[in-house]
Order: structure tokens, then C-alpha cells, then sequence
């Protein structure tokens, strides 16, 4: 790695954190490069339910611990994600003893004991934890995901895990994130949501924009308009997840061994607007996370189409700097 390439976090240490995804195997084959550009990491899944609580007495730490560790070995922050989700929970929680569906009393044990157990065991090293995961639905017309969350506990489930996870650890940043938050009616029901629980006295701190956004769309102003209406519940605001697609969503080629040049100029100018319009919020927006770290592993691999390679970070295949990466330090 040349040690002529500025570190990207160094570059934005006067305006919010950069973090991004992370596993335990690119830790011990990339750390060096994460050390270097990172000031933050996420674990992409090795903290969600199903790694580390798989079973009702049975926790499994070790890629957490990992993780964690390595963090605040070199003094870089951690993101918690995520404490309750409808995805990656496993079917225990939410069945009784004989494979009946958990009564109320019995869920918010079980929720109680896990946000104690994972949110004590790393209390005062974890800077942030995504609480609740993508609780409203994308249809116009309903509000909440139909979850098993929402059916045994009820609405209030949201409050009772953000009140549960402050307990655990009272100095922790507690966020609400989910995704197509800038799509103007989940825009708002977000809004809703999240000024609801503020209403009622939860102790919200912040909402996660995950980010998952393409060469396409949206559109700056859509960003913005997100930004500024999460930004007036005087919360703080975190993109969660960034990336930037090089394909739209009803492009479906499978025959790309490399992106294009228009693909990757696309992309330049798009990181360059979003960079500075993450600039222009500074004050409100107080960390950026990739959803991963470099071009040769993503979560969009063979998503949505089954077969397809992406590229949609900063530092290419080879963890080298793209000429987007350039661009978001004001250098091309």
C-alpha cells in the first residue's frame, strides 16, 4: 500500500467519522488498509441475533469479540448493528416451549435479556448501536412492517428496546436506521416514527440513513430534503450503509468483467456531490459508513441479480484508491 495515499479519515477528522463494514476475515487480511482509511467499523452481520445469541442459553462472541477488539486495539470506533431486526433473528425468540408463539411478557424477557447481555458486554466500546432495523414498511399504504416483533409485542416494541439498550449502556448513541429513507413517503413515515417515540420520552438519539443509492438516483435534492427533515427533530444523523451502485435497478447485464468508463465517471461526480452535500450538513451529520470497504467484496455481488459483479466503493478490487476517492478529497 503506498503511503502516499492520504488516509480518507484523516481527510474528514474536522467534519464526522468514516467508517465501514466489516468482517473478521477481512480484518486479519485487510486490517492494515481498514486501520489506515477507517475510523469506524460496522459488523456487517457478526453482531446481529442469529451470530451471536443463536441459542435461548448459548451466546457466541468470538467474531464480536474479534471485531471489537481490533477496533479499540487502534483507537477506532464501533458501531453496533443490530439489536432487533426481522431478518437474521433466530425462530426461538419468538416461540414458546412448545413451539407456540411467545406471549407478550415472555418476548420482552427474552429482548430484555439479550440487549443486557450484548449491549453490557461492550459497553463503553461501542459508540452507537442501531436499536431497531427497518421497522416501517415500504407500501404507501401501511406504516409498520408486519413483523413477529410487531405482532407479540405490539408497536410499543421500538420503545421498549430503545428504553432497554440505554439501561444497558447510558452513554451509547441509539439510533433508528433503515433504508429508501429518501424516498418522500417512507421519508416521512420515518419522521413520524421517530418524532413519535422522541414524544413520548424514548431515548432516540439518532437516525441511520442507510445509503444504498446507485449512479442513478436520488437525486441530490432528495438527499437533502431527507437530511433536513431528520435534521429538525434535533437528532443526530449517521449514514449507516453507503453505496453507490453502478447499476440501476432494471439494469440485469451479468456479462461486465469490469464496470465501464461511463459507469465509473457516473459514480466519480456522484460520490463528489454527495461528499459535499455530507460536508454542507457537518453539524448534523456526525458519521459516514461504507457499506463494506473496498470493490472486491459487497453485499451487491449477485444482488439483486443473481450472477452480477459491483463496484460500488471508493478503492477498487485491489483496495486502491478510484478516481472517485479523489474526488470526495477535493483532489481531481
Amino acid at each position: 500500500m503506498s503511503t502516499e495515499i492520504p488516509s480518507l479519515h484523516t481527510a474528514y477528522a474536522d467534519a464526522f467519522k468514516i467508517g465501514a463494514a466489516v468482517h473478521t476475515r477481512m480484518l486479519q487480511s485487510e486490517g492494515e488498509f481498514i486501520a489506515k482509511h477507517y475510523n469506524s467499523v460496522t459488523a456487517e452481520n457478526q453482531m446481529k441475533f442469529e451470530e451471536v445469541h443463536p441459542r435461548e442459553h448459548e451466546y457466541t462472541f468470538e467474531a464480536a469479540d474479534e471485531i471489537v477488539d481490533f477496533a479499540v486495539g487502534r483507537a477506532i470506533g464501533v458501531r453496533g448493528h443490530t439489536l432487533v431486526w426481522h431478518n437474521q433473528t433466530p425462530a426461538w425468540v419468538f416461540e414458546d416451549a412448545s413451539g407456540g408463539p411467545a406471549s407478550r411478557e415472555l418476548m420482552l424477557s427474552r429482548l430484555k435479556q439479550h440487549i443486557d447481555t450484548v449491549v453490557g458486554r461492550y459497553k463503553g466500546q461501542i459508540y452507537a448501536w442501531d436499536v431497531v432495523n427497518e421497522a416501517i414498511e415500504d407500501k404507501t399504504d401501511v406504516i409498520m412492517r408486519d413483523t413477529k416483533w410487531l405482532r407479540l409485542l405490539g408497536e410499543d416494541y421500538l420503545a421498549q428496546a430503545f428504553h432497554m439498550a440505554h439501561e444497558a449502556d447510558p452513554d451509547a448513541l441509539l439510533f433508528y436506521n433503515d433504508y429508501n429513507e429518501t424516498n418522500p413517503v417512507k421519508r416521512e413515515k420515518i419522521y413520524n416514527l421517530v418524532k413519535s417515540l422522541l414524544d413520548q420520552g424514548v431515548p432516540v438519539h439518532g437516525i441511520g440513513m442507510q445509503g444504498h443509492w446507485n449512479i442513478h438516483g436520488p437525486s441530490i435534492e432528495e438527499i437533502r430534503e431527507a437530511i433536513e427533515r431528520y435534521a429538525s427533530l434535533d437528532v443526530q444523523l449517521h449514514v449507516t450503509e453507503l453505496d453507490v451502485s453502478v447499476f440501476q435497478h432494471d439494469d440485469t447485464r451479468t456479462d461486465l468483467t469490469e464496470p465501464t468508463s461511463e459507469m465509473m465517471e457516473l459514480q466519480e461526480k456522484r460520490y463528489e456531490e454527495i461528499f459535499k452535500l455530507f460536508r454542507e450538513y457537518q453539524s448534523n451529520i456526525t458519521s459516514v459508513t461504507f457499506w463494506g470497504a473496498a470493490d472486491h467484496y459487497t453485499w451487491l455481488d449477485h444482488f439483486p441479480v443473481r450472477g452480477r459483479k459491483n463496484w460500488p466503493f471508493v478503492f477498487d478490487t485491489k483496495q486502491q484508491p478510484k478516481d472517485s476517492f479523489w474526488r470526495i478529497l477535493g483532489q481531481k
